[in-house]
Order: C-alpha cells, then sequence, then structure tokens
C-alpha cells in the first residue's frame, strides 16, 4: 500500500545548501521554487500531473549516484538535493542537444519565435547548436478543422497535449504511439482530428511548449481583405481580450484596455468595432425563446448550448441519445455575423456580400466552423496584425465601441430564464451533467458547456 502525504506535516531539507521545510508530499521542484532555485524543465506544466518525460529537470540526492526528475519525485526528511554541478549540467545539455538534433531550426520564422519554452530553454543552458547528425522527420504540416495546425516535426514528445485531452478534457483524441526512437504523438490510425472526438477546444495547443500545435493563422487573409478596399469589414471584440493582449505582448497586466484595443482595431481600417455583449445576449435571447417554448410544449428539457460548434461534436460522439436535448441557437460570432449582414448591411444601404466580419476572442475554440467571410481570431493573430501595422497600443487613446439600432423583432435582453442557466466548465465536468442528464437527475432547464 503506497503512502499518502500529510500536508499538515512538515519536511525539512537542503537545496544547494539552502535550508527550506515545506509540506509533506511536496515535489522537489516546487521545494526548489521556494528558495528561487531554479531546476530547467520542458515537458512540467503546472495544470498537469507529474510526468517525468523529458529529464531536463534531473537533480542529485544525498550524492547518490542515481539521478532523480525534479518533477515527478516529492522531498523528504533530511534529503540534501543538489540541482547544479558539472555532471547535471552535462546531462542537461546532452538531453537538450539530443531534442535538438530532431528539432527543425527554423526559429525565426516559426509562429512561437521568441515563446518558445526549448528556445529559452537553449539559450538558459547556452546550447547554440547540437553535436548529433540533424534527424529529418519529414512529417508534414496539416491544418485541423481550420482551427489549428499540428506541425509535428517540431514536436519534442513532452506528452502535455495528451494528458490534457485525456485527463483535463476526458476527449482522447490524441494518443502516444510506439517506443524509444519510434515514440511520437499521433491520432489514431493517422487520421485527420475531425474524424476523431476532437471537439476542437484548442486546450492542447494551450500547453505545447514549442510550435507543434498552434492557431491557424488567418491573420493574412484578415488584412488582404482590409488593404482590397473591396470589402467591408466590421470586428467584434470578446470580454478578456484586452488581458490576452498584454500576455501577448508581454506587458503588465492592464497596460491595453479595452478602449485602447477598439482604438487598435480601427487603425487597422476596420469599419465598425463592436461589444461582443451585444451578440451575446442576442444569442441568449434567441436560445431563451426555444427555452420557454420548448417548456411550453412539453419539448426535451434540459435545452443544453454551447459556446462553440465543438460541444455540439462532443454531445454527438460521445451523448448521442440526447442529442434531441441541443439547442438550435447560434454562438455569439454566428449571430453576430448574422445581424451584421441582415440589419447594419440594409442600415448601411450595403450589400450583404461585400462585408466581412471579424470576432477577435481570446482562446481558438470559436474557431471552429467560423463559416466563410466570417473570420474568428485569436489574440495571437490579433497580435500579429498590430505588430505589422507598427501600432504601440498601450500607448494610444481610449475609444468607445459603435452601437447599432435593432429593429424590435430583435430582443436585445436575455430574457428572464437567462439567470436560471447553468454554466458548466470544460468538458471533464460536462460529462457529469450529461451523466445526470441520461440518468433524469438534472433539475437544470438550461445548460450551456462553455468547452
Amino acid at each position: 500500500m503506497s503512502h499518502k502525504p500529510d500536508p499538515n506535516k512538515s519536511v525539512s531539507l537542503t537545496i544547494d545548501g539552502i535550508p527550506v521545510t515545506v509540506p509533506e508530499g511536496t515535489r522537489i521542484l516546487e521545494a526548489a521554487k521556494k528558495v528561487n532555485v531554479y531546476i530547467p524543465t520542458l515537458c512540467e506544466h503546472p495544470d498537469l500531473c507529474k510526468r517525468a518525460f523529458c529529464r531536463i529537470c534531473v537533480v542529485e540526492a544525498d550524492g547518490r549516484g542515481k539521478l532523480i526528475a525534479a518533477c515527478a519525485n516529492d522531498v523528504w526528511e533530511g534529503v540534501k538535493i543538489e540541482t547544479n554541478n558539472r555532471r547535471l549540467l552535462d546531462v542537461r545539455k546532452t538531453i537538450l542537444e539530443l531534442i535538438l538534433a530532431n528539432h527543425p531550426q527554423d526559429c525565426l520564422s516559426c509562429i512561437r519565435n521568441k515563446k518558445c519554452e526549448l528556445q529559452t530553454l537553449a539559450n538558459v543552458l547556452c546550447v547554440r547548436a547540437s553535436p548529433f547528425d540533424r534527424v529529418s522527420m519529414s512529417k508534414p504540416q496539416t491544418i485541423e478543422g481550420e482551427t489549428f495546425v499540428r506541425d509535428m516535426e517540431k514536436c519534442v514528445k513532452c506528452g502535455r497535449c495528451v494528458e490534457v485531452c485525456h485527463e483535463v478534457q476526458t476527449i482522447g483524441a490524441i494518443n502516444t504511439s510506439g517506443r524509444s526512437h519510434n515514440f511520437e504523438i499521433s491520432v489514431p490510425y493517422k487520421q485527420s482530428l475531425e474524424d476523431t472526438p476532437c471537439v476542437f477546444c484548442g486546450r492542447c495547443a494551450s500547453v505545447c511548449p514549442v510550435g507543434a500545435i498552434y492557431e491557424h493563422d488567418q491573420s493574412a487573409k484578415v488584412l488582404a481583405e482590409l488593404f482590397s478596399g473591396d470589402r467591408h469589414l466590421i470586428a467584434q471584440v470578446s470580454g478578456g481580450m484586452a488581458s490576452a493582449m498584454d500576455k501577448e505582448f508581454g506587458l503588465a497586466a492592464g497596460t491595453i484596455t479595452v478602449g485602447k484595443l477598439i482604438a487598435a482595431i480601427k487603425l487597422l481600417k476596420f469599419k465598425k468595432v463592436f461589444n461582443e455583449k451585444l451578440a451575446a445576449n442576442l444569442s441568449d435571447a434567441e436560445t431563451g425563446g426555444e427555452l420557454e417554448e420548448r417548456a411550453k410544449n412539453g419539448g426535451k428539457l434540459p435545452l443544453i448550448s454551447g459556446s462553440s460548434d465543438g460541444v455540439f461534436r462532443f454531445v454527438n460522439y460521445f451523448y448521442p441519445d440526447l442529442t434531441d436535448h441541443l439547442s438550435a441557437g447560434k454562438s455569439p460570432e454566428k449571430t453576430f455575423a448574422n445581424l451584421i449582414k441582415n440589419i447594419y448591411a440594409g442600415a448601411e444601404g450595403l450589400a450583404a456580400s461585400v462585408i466581412t466580419t471579424v470576432s477577435f476572442v481570446p482562446t481558438i475554440a470559436q474557431k471552429y466552423k467560423s463559416g466563410e467571410n466570417n473570420f474568428v481570431l485569436a489574440a495571437g493573430e490579433l497580435a500579429r496584425m498590430i505588430k505589422l501595422a507598427g501600432l504601440d497600443t498601450g500607448a494610444l487613446s481610449e475609444e468607445q465601441f459603435d452601437s447599432i439600432k435593432l429593429p424590435n423583432s430583435y430582443k436585445a435582453e436575455s430574457p428572464a430564464c437567462a439567470a436560471q442557466k447553468k454554466i458548466v466548465s470544460g468538458f471533464a465536468e460536462a460529462r457529469k451533467v450529461m451523466e445526470a442528464i441520461r440518468k433524469g437527475e438534472c433539475t437544470d432547464k438550461w445548460v450551456e458547456i462553455k468547452g
């Protein structure tokens, strides 16, 4: 029977001669951070479990010959940990050089340039070149669902994407295969992700340390339309975009405000910039109306709506017996596109065919099935457009969102039943609710899943 750590019990040890006391069950890596001792890592991620795939974080304990991974081993009473000596440095550099021998040397053109954990690690360990023969993987890039790109030639086999897909999101669309030098991250039977349970949530891209998985960058297409003069581009900005842009530019939180972001988007030559709350309220009103109709006519309840089309993939794949609970309502991004082309176009005397809508969102999940002439761009894509235009967003004067007059037939306010909406975040939590619905134990009338 394995020992279960007692967090109320303290453990005293030394790290590079520095005494530290931490709760039992603390990993060596966490204990080192407490005394500001840096141990390099590559596969470790704060939101994921212990893996010890890369072994970059190896340390010595009590002078023993065996090296142990700091990310996967807990401290114990009285242990003397050493993190920095010639042997450890040589081991880490050799591991990194082996990884680089299997990695493309195209940092300047890589989408993760200056934001790549492997690149950062090479700088920290002063690795400028690998002495090992270069091994070409010859794996072509694939665009998945017009949402993200998989460039497995850059994969460092850290396993983060597999774990977040299986353990955090409980989807299991990607996995590991092979052993030794044939070990790889793959899709079963080499399928396209659209042929798997993938819900295009983008969590795999968010934890990838390199440029192996990233958003399908459509910023060049949007810029081409802005510069063409033939298209009329209208934007909407989702909540959280300002803070997401601070992170993209490496700025202190609050440097880029919503007003400054609006100013930057208008300087990119967008005709109008709207608040996503308008489309979100309209989307809620549409779904709320559907809920009221179902309740009145004995329809299936609870009503299930989703923040993206990936939610509908989730229900269709894992809970096909509950698809009649799904709402016919649209996402805020699609509601926005319909609003602009059906109402704004007429008010401005424009043909809907010349209008392109662009929704700016913090994450990439909404990019899936965004539709023709209806772009959804994530924070990284907007950041590239702003950089290319040479704008200093943090220094701009603030501007306000534009407004639009809606016909009386459009309900701009969320219905009263929206207050009853149960919001579920993540597919692991969504499974619990779906099982409750299946068993008839869910008392909520409206469930919205945010993937």
